[in-house]
């Protein structure tokens, strides 16, 4: 029993230390929403939506930005749907609206960013607003991002768009999606200037046109996968300041009603934040099951000081979870479930890297890459 115990210890350390640090990565301090703007005029901003098969979307994405401001320019790249993307985006009948009919990735090129490259040689304004085909934006909050950007001497702001949470997976599942990212990409420390941490969230990205041009446009991360980080990072590294916040005001409409369409989207990706490497997996598989796995366990030992110590260590992670739940109006309930969902999260990270090495790699929009 004094084994067991011990062996314990470790996943207590690791929720006393994520609820002390500094810099908090669990609060939800870090957030941004539209605000009233007297100044209207965007005819210096330019919104890039790549979309493949987005018919399902696209016209709320295109309706929302009607109510952003005046002289707003619009540029979506058709990145090859197979469906009536086109012909939907056509019929919102947007001013400043350019369509831009994408071509096949070049070697080493991923499909998003290829359909960013091709639409940024368009790009004729200051800023540039990268959104993707199902985010909805509340209105005035495209003038809100470029206001706080201004006053801010930001060259990148993004926000980690309110994602769906009306199925029960949805709700189990997507707040705490939000939340490890958070604890893996501190938000207070990648809005540090003088910290190293860099993160964006690529669903709705401002940024300065001549930054982006003087990194060499996409090209500079033309194979990422996780592409939004990986541009903040080079963008930081620059010398330049970035930010990143949650919002209520960017809305992704794109549902994830079933377990298994979430494992998709986490699968996706999951190994790639790990770098491929096993050594790194068998890392994370220590630290989730410590983390997650053992208060679990000890719920069911009849060992009472067992017992104190893994409810010590939900109590933890309640405290940590909860203003995530509460940020986004789900019940604290939920909360209760987190050493269940840690455990699934861990799954779908074998599952991304057993996909890599048996499959055919990662897959996204019928699209692989290696």
């Amino acid at each position: 029993m004094k084994l067991t115990l011990l062996a314990m210890m470790p996943g207590l350390l690791i929720w006393v230390v994520i609820l002390l640090l500094p810099w908090r990565p669990w609060r939800t301090r870090e957030s941004l929403d539209r605000l009233p703007i007297e100044n209207h005029d965007l005819t210096d901003v330019t919104v890039l939506i790549p979309a493949r098969d987005e018919a399902l979307t696209i016209s709320q994405t295109l309706t929302a930005l009607r109510h952003q401001g005046n002289g707003l320019h619009v540029v979506l790249v058709d990145d090859q749907s197979t469906d009536n993307t086109v012909k939907l985006a056509r019929a919102v009948k947007l001013h400043n609206f350019q369509l831009v009919s994408g071509t096949p990735p070049p070697a080493g090129w991923s499909g998003k960013l290829w359909a960013l490259e091709q639409g940024r040689q368009c790009i004729k304004t200051p800023y540039l607003l990268l959104l993707d085909a199902d985010i909805v934006l509340v209105p005035d909050l495209i003038p809100t991002l470029k206001q706080m950007a201004q006053e801010k001497d930001l060259k990148m702001l993004s926000l980690m768009a309110y994602l769906k949470m009306e199925s029960v997976w949805e709700k189990l599942l997507m707040p705490a999606f939000i939340f490890f990212f958070k604890l893996l990409y501190p938000f207070h420390l990648a809005n540090k200037p003088t910290s190293s941490i860099a993160a964006a969230a690529g669903g709705c990205i401002l940024l300065e046109s001549a930054v982006l041009e003087k990194l060499g446009g996409f090209n500079c991360i033309k194979n990422a996968l996780i592409d939004d980080c990986v541009l903040a990072k080079k963008i930081k590294q620059e010398g330049y300041k970035i930010w990143l916040g949650l919002t209520h005001s960017a809305t992704s409409i794109r549902s994830y009603e079933s377990l298994s369409t979430i494992w998709q989207m986490v699968a996706r990706t999951a190994y790639t934040q790990l770098a491929y490497s096993l050594l790194l997996l068998l890392l994370c598989t220590i630290l989730m099951v410590v983390a997650f796995g053992s208060p679990i366990a000890a719920l069911y030992q009849p060992d009472l000081p067992i017992f104190t110590t893994g409810l010590m260590i939900m109590v933890l992670q309640i405290m940590c979870y909860v203003p995530t739940l509460r940020y986004y109006s789900i019940h604290p309930i939920y909360a209760l479930y987190l050493p269940f969902i840690g455990m699934l999260y861990l799954l779908m990270t074998w599952s991304s890297a057993l996909h890599y090495y048996f499959g055919k790699g990662v897959v996204w929009k019928n699209r692989y890459y290696n």
